[in-house]
């Protein structure tokens, strides 16, 4: 008997899924009409008799009497079930797995929105906007209101090329995102719309005035004073919610809690609670390393290092590229080059100490610099950070590695030096010259170094053979063909290839402006970060916010970056002295 033809309609209006083999297939093979849909409990009228109508008409234009009159099949086909008004298909009753789940719509289904009255409402000062753009969407699931008096000073600030009216500007994009979202209302908007799933609050403008009497009387002109006036009054209003004033005032914060209402800092830009939990990348091994790890030890030698796999509990604590030590009878000093589990894989250093090791002349004066060493002389260690008090070495060292690695080696095309133009004291005005001779009196730490690694303990192969000044001002001249100072401000834009860059004084910059140096790295190019976080000068950043405290935490266990916190000052008995009683 021939096959029927199947039907020749608009994919649109049919959908054949698996019962296409009903059609396929000869009449005595073809399975019997499914069972009809179980009943819905449904309130809905029911379908009016135009609806009907065209249900008939398409069940017509699914049979194969429509198309071919002439075929008579001998089992009846099952009409077609219309599924929704859009979109009929022809199905049979899946199982319970073949069936689709319709999640209900909404704006973030992996974690619902909490009740109103379990949020918090945060009211956001201007300054913290002005640090952080992004600080909208970094409050979770509580909600964010905004005084208009904070619009205002936003529209005072946005004018100019410094970071703040940049922030400025960008803060004010993201208001105006959000209200375009919203269909220009200003109306309790939510501040997942632009794509932020983990902001699951609301956002809310001042619309109104709000009266309110604070417990004593203050200039009525001041706008940190009207802000706290709106604090106040939204904490009467909202009595079944807590109300927090976010302010990166400190005598903001003050005044705050003298007048009874809650004040917080701004706390999300902050790496640490505390400097003295930032990691130092070396890690001291307890007396009873060997006998808890000295079982089933595994060691080869790979391009002149020794390289020991070993297991026990500890080797889960281990982060990659971390140096250990074990001092003793049985004294052990390597770095973490694999951690799997339980087990980790520690390669042997090279001793940096030793005269024959030296490194342009300098030698490692103790542990940690000798740690330090090792990663400014790994090619494969693309971004080593170093910190430490005055007189550590960080400097000296960083130089003496690119020295070595572009005069000597040539890994390296150039080194590159920079460092943020923050001064100590009073600014002493605009400075001559080109961009070179601008910088060069913020690079007196340059100068200094390039002084000792020339002269005294400079590197015999260029300096100590040959005493004369002829030969020793061509050295000089050779070296400084090889370091460009760059300032920042022109950073943006450019890619450094095969480049040995330098940023000093790392710890006066945001984390943006980090993220911004280190993202110019290009193939071949290593970044040195060195700095000091005691001795920040930059307004508004800490310990804690530091962009050197943010990359150290986040290339943390990055197998192509190093950390070492250097711990002894090398300067002068002096200088040590000072760093301690001072």
């Amino acid at each position: 008997m021939p096959l029927p033809k199947l039907p020749t309609r608009p994919g649109s209006l049919v959908t054949v899924d698996k019962t296409l083999d009903a059609f396929i297939t000869s009449p005595d093979e073809q399975p019997a009409p499914p069972a009809p849909p179980r009943a819905r409990k449904s309130t809905r009228r029911k379908a009016s008799t135009a609806t009907a109508a065209a249900e008939g008409s398409l069940n017509a234009l699914a049979s194969p009497e429509a198309e071919n009159p002439d075929v008579t099949p001998t089992e009846p086909v099952a009409p077609p079930v219309i599924a929704s008004k859009k979109r009929l298909s022809v199905t049979t009753t899946p199982s319970i797995s073949e069936q689709p789940v319709v999640a209900p719509k909404s704006r973030n289904t992996k974690k619902p929105r909490l009740d109103v009255e379990k949020r918090k409402m945060f009211v956001l000062d201007t300054n913290v906007l002005l640090h952080d753009p992004s600080s909208l969407f970094k409050f979770e699931e509580h909600d964010v209101f905004l005084p208009m008096l904070v619009l205002e000073e936003l529209d005072h600030q946005k004018k100019g090329m410094s970071e703040v009216a940049r922030n400025a500007r960008q803060a004010s994009r993201y208001l105006d995102s959000l209200v375009a979202d919203n269909k220009g209302s200003v109306e309790s908007l939510h501040l997942d719309a632009l794509g932020n799933a983990e902001a699951r609050g609301a956002l809310h403008f001042q619309t109104t005035a709000l009266q309110s009497e604070l417990p004593m009387t203050l200039p009525a002109g001041k706008a940190d004073n009207v802000i706290l006036g709106v604090v106040h009054a939204l904490q009467q209003q909202h009595t079944d919610r807590e109300v927090v004033l976010v302010s990166k005032d400190i005598n903001m914060r003050l005044k705050a809690l003298a007048l009874g209402l809650h004040a917080e800092d701004y706390y999300n830009d902050h790496v640490i609670d505390d400097s003295d939990l930032l990691y130092e990348g070396v890690m001291p091994l307890p007396d009873n390393f060997w006998s808890q790890h000295g079982k089933d030890v595994e060691s080869w030698q790979q391009g002149g290092t020794t390289f020991y796999r070993i297991k026990g509990p500890l080797c889960a604590q281990l982060i990659v590229n971390e140096f250990v030590f074990l001092e003793g009878e049985m004294p052990l000093y390597a770095q973490v080059k694999e951690v799997t589990g339980k087990s980790a894989v520690l390669a042997t250093l090279r001793d940096y100490s030793h005269s024959k090791n030296n490194v342009w002349g300098i030698t490692a004066k103790n542990r940690e610099q000798n740690f330090a060493m090792n990663l400014l002389m790994n090619p494969d260690c693309d971004f080593v950070s170093l910190l430490g008090q005055a007189g550590t070495g960080k400097t000296l060292l960083a130089l003496a590695a690119g020295l070595t690695q572009t005069l000597e080696t040539r890994r390296y095309s150039e080194i590159i030096i920079t460092r943020a133009t923050v001064p100590v004291g009073d600014e002493i005005g605009f400075l001559p010259g080109t961009e070179e001779e601008k910088m060069l009196p913020w690079m007196g730490a340059l100068e200094d170094n390039l002084e000792v690694l020339h002269l005294g303990t400079g590197n015999p192969g260029y300096t100590a053979s040959n005493g004369t000044d002829s030969t020793k001002n061509a050295t000089m001249e050779m070296i400084r063909s090889r370091i460009k100072v760059k300032s920042m401000s022109f950073m943006r834009g450019r890619t450094f290839l095969n480049k040995y860059l330098i940023i000093d004084e790392a710890q006066n910059l945001t984390p943006k402006q980090m993220k911004t140096l280190v993202t110019r790295a290009g193939p071949g190019t290593k970044i040195v970060c060195l700095g000091n976080i005691a001795q920040i000068d930059t307004p508004y950043l800490t310990e804690g916010s530091s962009g050197l405290t943010y990359v150290v935490d986040r290339f943390k266990g990055w197998p192509h970056s190093g950390h070492i916190t250097l711990q002894r000052g090398e300067r002068s008995r002096l200088a040590d002295y000072a760093s301690e009683a001072l």
